[in-house]
């Protein structure tokens, strides 16, 4: 019989899904009663522990040692029936050494799943043996008035049609419910296995946290070694082959006064050509990384950027010890794109930058901040949202986990706030 449109079609499909005969209700079926098996070595050491309260310490710590064995055949129990893959919990350590079981043995995962064999297991059990006698008893009901009617008819009881009548639906009803009751219990199992048997979620989230923000910390440091590496071939190859050619046009220039002037025009063309080349690469190697930060830490190159800018800059660094070199590589390229995005949009006449190295307010005392101050006294205004270089401010002080600030009224002053973490 076909089943046509869309609801009854779906109607139907739904019914047949998860009838008694179903796949969906076998595999539940067989997952509750398999809880059986691992869970009577638990029910055993209980019985024991509860009927000789002398010794009833003894299964309990056999339970505790028969506890990875027991966790692995539960979770082949979920894998197997269920599809459900419990993480497997990593113990750090060899696994046999006595400092390795100890720590295993402190460890709140090793507990957890202790409970759930001592608590979540015998229940578990209990529930699949529910299931399975409600399917042998909503079989053998169901079967009741057939088999009566199979009996010679003066053996029958008067009025039995009746008993047996209600004997079948209860039986049908039992037959209806099963299948429910052993998803009902394959889910409150399911449930308890993720938050027991598996590694603590909160924890989980914390480690691959850290190890987001370490992995992010080893790919900045990479960017910045590659950075340097690359101003130095720069500095070492090219920037010293172009003033090579600089000093052979002038010295050409110099010693030939009887070349025809097309030769004199070619040759103090090439010169100036040659000599802006070099400003453009100084530049370029100053955006890469600059050799002064390096060598002579944040403040000497701090103060070349303030002796570049087309304002007045007023420079103050205050910094006890040197923080990492790529917090002190952003610090730079702060100030820098700063005073950039100050020069082309502000129309300031005057600058004040300030950078101090201090304690977090409210912090633990192991931890500080790089905090810098750039203040100017421009139109004001400035809106990230306009596309004026803040946006890239933003990007790179949020690369190590910092914090910025903008203040800028119209009219001004704009006052930057930038406060990087000393930890990287």
């Amino acid at each position: 019989m076909a089943i046509r449109g869309g609801a009854p079609r779906r109607t139907y499909t739904w019914i047949t899904a998860h009838a008694p005969w179903s796949a969906w209700a076998w595999r539940n079926t067989a997952f509750t009663a398999a809880a059986i098996p691992p869970a009577l070595p638990v029910l055993l050491g209980l019985t024991y522990a509860v009927t000789a309260p002398g010794t009833g310490t003894l299964p309990l710590l056999l339970v505790l040692a028969l506890c990875p064995l027991l966790t692995r055949l539960q979770r082949s129990r979920f894998w197997a029936l269920l599809g459900l893959d419990v993480p497997k919990v990593v113990h750090e350590g060899g696994r046999f050494t006595p400092r390795a079981l100890a720590r295993r043995l402190r460890s709140e995962s090793t507990w957890r799943q202790y409970g759930y064999h001592l608590l979540v297991s015998p229940l578990a059990a209990l529930a699949g043996a529910l299931v399975v006698l409600a399917w042998a008893f909503g079989t053998a009901a169901t079967c009741v008035y057939g088999w009566f009617w199979i009996l010679p008819a003066d053996t029958r009881t008067p009025g039995w049609t009746n008993e047996y009548d209600a004997i079948t639906a209860a039986g049908v009803l039992l037959l209806l419910a099963a299948p429910w009751l052993a998803a009902l219990f394959a889910r409150l199992d399911a449930v308890a296995a993720a938050a027991l048997l598996g590694p603590n979620r909160a924890r989980e989230l914390e480690r691959r946290v850290e190890d987001l923000a370490e992995s992010r910390a080893g790919v900045l440091d990479a960017a910045d070694l590659e950075r340097r590496r690359i101003e130095r071939d720069l500095h070492d190859g090219a920037q010293q082959r172009l003033v090579a050619l600089a000093m052979n046009l002038g010295i050409a220039r110099a010693t030939l006064p009887d070349l025809p002037p097309e030769a004199k025009a070619v040759i103090d063309e090439a010169h100036r050509e040659a000599k802006e080349a070099i400003e453009e690469l100084n530049s370029l190697v100053r955006g890469l990384h600059p050799a002064v930060l390096e060598d002579r830490g944040l403040d000497a190159a701090l103060s070349g950027i303030a002796a570049r800018a087309p304002f007045p800059v007023e420079l103050t660094v205050d910094i006890a010890a040197r923080p990492g070199a790529t917090v002190e590589a952003v610090a730079y390229f702060v100030v820098s794109e700063t005073l950039a995005n100050v020069a082309k949009h502000a129309g300031a006449d005057h600058c004040r930058v300030h950078v101090v190295r201090g304690p977090v307010p409210g912090g633990p005392g192991g931890g500080d901040l790089l905090r810098i101050t750039v203040t100017d006294d421009g139109v004001g205004g400035a809106d990230p949202a306009r596309g004026t270089g803040l946006v890239g401010l933003r990007k790179r002080v949020g690369s190590v986990d910092g914090t910025i600030m903008i203040e800028s009224p119209l009219g001004g002053p704009t006052v930057i706030t930038v406060e990087l973490p000393c930890g990287l």
